[in-house]
């Protein structure tokens, strides 16, 4: 039987959505081994003159315990 464990962490990104979840997973994986899944919670954006400028996420990233 595997034990997972859930964490909740913070990301943003100029870029997109995509580009946030694909950080925080980069960044997660230099300190959690065996991520097995990530879920998206919420997703916001910061609007400066008309233009997105930021993309933010609130995700959960699944990972194994061993």
């Amino acid at each position: 039987m595997a034990v997972m464990k859930v964490i909740e962490v913070l990301s943003s990104s100029p870029k997109s959505w995509e580009d946030a979840t694909a950080k925080a997973v980069k960044q997660a994986s230099k300190s959690l081994k065996n991520i097995k899944s990530v879920y998206v919670q919420e997703q916001s954006a910061v609007v400066e003159d008309g233009k997105v400028t930021e993309y933010r996420l609130n995700l959960k990233l699944t990972f194994q315990v061993n």
